[in-house]
């Protein structure tokens, strides 16, 4: 049983931690908005981007011109698996989603014969698949000292992906993010970026109205490396968002179990102090009946 001094340390305890939580609340809700309305106002352009290159790559097809990045290698034996996570912890089930899901890709992939590269960026993700994925780790993006994910952290990655890809080191990349679609849910997403996938919109006509110059290969060959970034700064911007609204779900959870915890404690104190009190009485009483 634990006295009473012991019952207020923790009671004290506790309420120091409710305060830290519920700032971290405050401030994960205030950077949830900027980030939020980044991701929201990206999503247009890269849907449209998106779809002006289905229409290309749809009129290129097979054909022996089409630039590398879309047509690939012609093989599928060597993966390059780009998780994208947090720096930071503290954001609920954010950053083991994304590693569930990329353990999963790496596993289906090893077991049937091919070749499984990973590039971190967070180091969150680089730390929970060390310990199984260790020897394949071929690269890391740091972003702790990034106060803003801009275009240019997500152009520099696309840029060394398709140099490593351009020398070989890989025949498929797909990238590991969280897409944001509320404060409780975001969704674990795998995308193909290497080669280049892109789904048309069936119901979007207005492509049949442009016609391109110089040609539709060489106008891919300079769109795909923009589109390629253009895909990773979208999924930067949507683990941004999902990071934000893991983490202050998290912390509103964690100061809710704080104040439930606090309120036990309290109870129990009193409790302990009255039996205290009560014992005191009787041993008073006793003393007196004996004299």
């Amino acid at each position: 049983m634990p006295s009473l001094k012991d019952l207020k340390n923790r009671i004290a305890s506790v309420k120091s931690t409710r305060k830290i939580t519920k700032a971290m609340q405050l401030v994960a809700a205030a950077k949830l908005r900027r980030a939020q309305e980044a991701a929201e106002s990206a999503r247009p352009y890269a849907e449209r981007m998106n779809a002006v290159m289905a229409g290309l790559a749809a009129s290129v097809g097979g054909s022996d011109s089409a630039p590398r990045l879309l047509a690939g290698t012609g093989r599928a034996d060597t993966h390059l698996l780009v998780v994208m996570t947090a720096e930071r912890g503290l954001a609920g089930a954010f950053n083991s989603s994304i590693v569930r899901l990329a353990r999963a890709k790496a596993t289906e992939l090893l077991a049937a014969g091919k070749t499984v590269k990973i590039l971190t960026v967070g180091k969150k993700g680089r730390e929970q698949l060390k310990r199984d994925f260790a020897s394949h780790f071929i690269a890391h993006v740091d972003l702790t000292e990034v106060k803003r994910v801009g275009y240019d952290n997500a152009q520099s990655i696309a840029r060394d992906l398709i140099h490593r890809f351009d020398h070989g080191e890989f025949d498929v990349a797909t990238v590991f993010f969280n897409r944001f679609e509320s404060v409780i849910s975001q969704v674990p997403t795998e995308q193909q970026v290497i080669p280049a996938k892109f789904e048309a919109d069936e119901n979007d006509s207005a492509l049949t109205l442009y016609d391109y110059e110089p040609s539709e290969e060489g106008i891919l060959a300079d769109l795909l490396p923009r589109g390629l970034a253009t895909q990773l700064f979208t999924a930067l911007l949507e683990n941004g968002a999902s990071e934000q609204g893991a983490r202050m779900s998290a912390m509103d959870n964690a100061t809710r179990n704080a104040g439930e915890m606090i309120d036990k404690l309290t109870i129990q104190f009193n409790r302990s102090r009255q039996a205290a009190i009560t014992n005191e009485l009787i041993e008073i009483i006793s003393g007196a009946e004996a004299l």
